[in-house]
């Protein structure tokens, strides 16, 4: 399925805004992220293996929350970062 990237992000793609990823969940697609893209995933997952805080993960643009999210390979992920500051 097709996952796009935050220009943040894409020093870890070769700077592809999208790239291909499979698997059956959402957990499963970003552990194949980091597999073709070694080190991705730590950016986007913490250590209790949830959503960072200021990521934004959307699966068909309706936003998930955690990562047990079905997926069929016809889905698209989009990731964000949440933008802060004052």
């Amino acid at each position: 399925m097709r996952v796009y990237i935050p220009d943040p992000l894409r020093s870890y793609t070769q700077e592809h805004s999208d790239v291909e990823a499979e698997g059956a969940t959402l957990a499963e697609v970003l552990a194949d992220l980091d597999r073709r893209y070694p080190g991705i995933c730590f950016r986007m997952i913490d250590e209790q293996d949830g959503i960072r805080r200021h990521m934004r993960i959307f699966v068909n643009d309706e936003q998930v929350a955690t990562l047990d999210v079905p997926l069929a390979k016809s889905d698209e992920v989009l990731i964000f970062l949440a933008l802060s500051g004052g």
